[in-house]
């Protein structure tokens, strides 16, 4: 039944529970001493997986050429420029955000959810300080994860204060976007986020009259990357300067067999019992180690971000697992990328200062593996001591993060200059 690499197994480890900010059961990973390696994109046990169930192979190799998902219908096409694409979608006005007086939010109406929970929204928050200037750096727009939604002043702050104009999109059922009577960041497809992102970019892009990097997180960091394949198809990736992913979720983690016998077993559920949740108990491992009510250092809005996270849904992962195959067969996002990762994950059912250190959503061995599969440049930088949220992690972790990020913004800025003019 294809091949048997497919099938190893970690035997003697003990599986543990995950929070549900991903998933559950989970087992313990050991230390990644990679730094700056290559990225590739690991077709071949793909293509194993592909023969046990049926799938289609890949056909490419390496880090050369590779196959993007078809355009998606709802695609709103963004051309390079400045006022750009065609939009059916309607939006308010800006208004005072809740994080104070330099942010404002704009809500994107988006229609009827495909997904039959009423009027879905997504919803805009720009950076806009007393002392803000004109300024000739890219713009930014941030996408954020599952249990999540944007709250990082001091990401905006520090991008602000290279010259970049920063925008976060929530979007739809999430954090801001959430409406009396929907589920919690539920989609069937995660096509339909094209919708907002579509939206944003053509608003930042109208408003800044520049390219703009989009950094997002987790699974926002599995979203973003199939939406720029989908762009650069349609032919509007020119808007767009590059992507910074932020411990993206490349794949499932656990045990091998999930990834195997558990990924049909969870598309036939998506499909036939969609909102079934996933069992097992809640765990606020990570919440824990982040919000400063228990033993973090940030804070946050817990009805949009609860510590221990939203229920998982068959249907939202099913979706999840579609956009896992797609990223393994090969995307070319058309713009470099920067990756940045902790360097070990750690996996436990009750926090402990050593989750502080660590991943303990993502297996951070799986953002290596699969990273090559955006296309175009990408570098991968584990970061030592760094949380799931590279961004949310202790201050020694948390400035070299910034560092990485800023070499990286500087290395983009010369390799766009001749072709862009920037």
């Amino acid at each position: 039944m294809g091949c048997s690499r497919c099938w190893s197994g970690r035997g003697g480890r003990r599986a543990v529970g995950l929070p549900a900010v991903h998933l559950r059961p989970i087992v313990h990973l050991t230390d990644d001493n990679s730094r700056n390696e290559p990225a590739e994109c690991d077709i071949d046990t793909f293509d194993c997986f592909a023969d046990a169930f049926g799938g289609n192979r890949s056909g490419y190799r390496d880090i050369g050429p590779l196959r993007s998902v078809s355009a998606s219908p709802r695609l709103v096409t963004v051309t390079n420029e400045t006022a750009v694409g065609v939009s059916n979608i309607t939006g308010e006005s800006w208004v005072p955000d809740v994080l104070g007086s330099d942010y404002q939010q704009r809500t994107l109406h988006l229609g009827s959810d495909p997904d039959g929970e009423g009027a879905a929204v997504a919803t805009l928050v720009r950076h806009l300080p007393e002392q803000s200037t004109e300024t000739t750096a890219d713009a930014v727009l941030y996408v954020h994860g599952f249990t999540d939604y944007f709250f990082q002043e001091h990401l905006a702050e520090h991008f602000a204060a290279r010259g970049h104009r920063f925008y976060a999109l929530d979007l739809r059922k999430c954090g801001r976007s959430l409406r009396a009577g929907q589920t919690p960041h539920y989609v069937t497809d995660l096509a339909f986020y094209d919708a907002e992102l579509n939206e944003a970019l053509r608003i930042v892009r109208a408003e800044t009259g520049r390219p703009v990097l989009v950094v997002a997180h987790s699974t926002g960091g599995l979203v973003t990357p199939l939406w720029l394949d989908r762009l650069r198809a349609a032919g509007g990736i020119d808007a767009v300067s590059g992507l910074v992913l932020n411990s993206p979720w490349f794949d499932l983690q656990g045990p091998s067999y999930y990834r195997t016998i558990g990924t049909p077993v969870i598309k036939a559920l998506g499909r036939f019992r969609s909102m079934a949740r996933l069992p097992g108990d809640d765990i606020s491992t990570y919440g824990d180690s982040l919000h400063r009510s228990v033993a973090g250092e940030w804070d946050y809005n817990l009805d949009w971000k609860p510590l221990a996270g939203f229920p998982v849904h068959f249907g939202w992962l099913a979706a999840i697992r579609d956009g896992h195959t797609q990223l393994h067969r090969g995307l070319d996002i058309g713009v470099p990328a920067l990756i940045l990762r902790s360097r070990i994950s750690k996996f436990a059912s009750k926090y402990g200062p050593a989750v502080d250190v660590a991943d303990s959503v993502l297996d951070v061995r799986q953002i290596q593996r699969w990273a090559g599969c955006l296309g175009d440049r990408t570098n991968i930088v584990p970061i030592d001591g760094a949380r799931h949220d590279v961004f949310l992690s202790s201050e020694g972790p948390l400035a070299e993060a910034f560092s990485e990020l800023d070499s990286w913004l500087d290395w983009l800025a010369g390799f766009r200059s001749p072709k862009a003019g920037a």
